[in-house]
């Protein structure tokens, strides 16, 4: 029997968004890839130490149990061949199930996606992530400056997730960078029925929503929506999420209140936006992603 992917959450990972590699990094982009790949090599009994994504990733595995393996993570890497056996030898030392892996020496690994059928690309190349998200993937630049996930939730998956141009579309986001607060409120007034597109982010959403409900003895799942949305423009937000049939466990409203201190107390092992300026504040306090989505994040001529 052939095997396949199809029945899983599958997430891609970058070697430096699972493992601490920012000294090793240092010096491949300096301009000597052999010494790299020597320093890889000479380090190979060494296990790296985690990286920003690690909690999220190690949760998400124990999905897995010997009853049915919902969770695969497979590691998609511009990392060389070589390298990629420290990377594999580091998750075995720090207990993790790492099976597939993806090295491509410096080439673009996202075109290798779609294969997969990932449902998130976690990369702290930006324009890995760019062209991921471009391609219909839910991707983010992992904030290798972030702070490391809390310990006090062992058994729960928390992830946090921005509203506008993360899990919606940035339909609301363009009327009010065009037109401001107040017609950004009565927009989403007048349409407070109407769900909101789809943003890049809803088909993970919708993959932790059945991994939520499949649910295991060992592992749940937490989720949040943290957006600067306030009432009552968090009407259409809400709606929309019970359009897809997909509930969220917690939602803040903040009216553009700073995010991170609320992400603080949440505690997620990684929360999502594309504003830069949430996302750089939020990386004090948490696991952070850049989500390079939306009308905040075209280039401006």
């Amino acid at each position: 029997m052939s095997v396949s992917l199809d029945d899983k959450l599958v997430v891609a990972i970058s070697s430096r968004a699972l493992f601490n590699f920012e000294e090793e990094n240092s010096l491949f982009e300096s301009g000597d890839p052999q010494s790299y790949m020597k320093l890889q090599l000479d380090r190979l009994d060494v296990a790296a130490r985690p990286g920003i994504a690690f909690s999220l990733i190690k949760k998400l595995l124990a999905f897995n149990d010997a009853g049915a393996q919902r969770v695969e993570v497979v590691i998609l890497s511009r990392n060389d061949p070589v390298s990629g056996m420290r990377i594999f030898r580091s998750g075995h030392s720090n207990q993790i199930k790492l099976e597939r892996g993806v090295f491509t020496q410096g080439r673009s690994p996202f075109r290798y996606l779609r294969p997969l059928r990932a449902h998130l690309f976690l990369s702290a190349n930006a324009e890995d992530v760019r062209e991921a998200l471009a391609a219909g993937f839910p991707a983010a630049r992992v904030l290798t400056e972030s702070m490391h996930a809390g310990t006090n939730y062992p058994n729960e998956v928390r992830i946090a997730f921005d509203g506008d141009a993360v899990l919606f579309s940035d339909e609301a986001e363009r009327v009010f960078q065009a037109e401001g607060l107040d017609a950004f409120q009565r927009h989403e007034t007048s349409k407070a029925a109407q769900p909101l597109p789809e943003g890049p982010f809803k088909p993970l959403l919708a993959a932790l929503h059945r991994l939520q409900l499949a649910g295991t003895a060992q592992m749940n799942i937490r989720t949040a929506l943290v957006t600067a949305r306030s009432a009552p423009a968090h009407e259409r937000a809400i709606r929309t999420l019970m359009n897809w049939n997909i509930r969220v466990d917690e939602a803040m409203f903040l009216g553009g209140l700073p995010k991170g201190e609320f992400l603080r107390e949440f505690e997620p092992d990684f929360f999502f936006d594309d504003q830069t300026g949430h996302v750089n504040h939020a990386a004090r306090h948490v696991p952070a992603g850049h989500v390079a989505s939306g009308i905040a994040n075209q280039v401006r001529k």
